[in-house]
């Protein structure tokens, strides 16, 4: 895992999913490349964490979430806000790969309350791993 960027933002200039609203704030985004052991990058996350309790939760910054999160015992429940399907030539040129390209955003609460927002980009190299995946038909 590459971590791109770990920094305080504002949720009006960051372009985060309006559910970033639910996350309490000051916000701090982190957004990594999840990659194989030889380099080829398999998804793109975006994380958005109140700024004042991020390091309660994320005490190894260069861990990937669910990795921190775990060592910690931490009971989650994920709500999968939208799902997405698309072509974009930034993401084909970023991942080396063309689309689609499937994301997903989501909120993990903890204790009834929101922890993270998570939007995440998967690369089509996944196939590899998973299997070829039925194209979706765009118009």
């Amino acid at each position: 895992m590459d971590v791109i960027d770990m920094a305080p933002v504002s949720p009006r200039d960051d372009g985060a999913p309006p559910q970033i609203n639910t996350v309490p704030g000051p916000h701090l985004r982190r957004q990594v490349w999840l990659r194989t052991k030889s380099g080829q990058r398999l998804a793109y996350a975006v994380s958005w964490w109140d700024a004042s309790h991020v390091d309660e939760y994320l005490q190894n910054r260069s861990l990937p979430i669910w990795d921190s999160l775990s060592r910690l015992h931490t009971e989650l429940y994920r709500d999968i806000q939208a799902i997405y399907c698309g072509h974009n030539r930034t993401l084909a040129k970023a991942f080396g790969q063309e689309g689609p390209f499937w994301g997903r955003h989501y909120l993990f609460w903890h204790d009834r309350k929101p922890l993270t927002l998570i939007y995440e980009i998967f690369s089509p190299y996944l196939s590899r791993y998973l299997g070829e995946l039925p194209r979706p038909k765009f118009e």
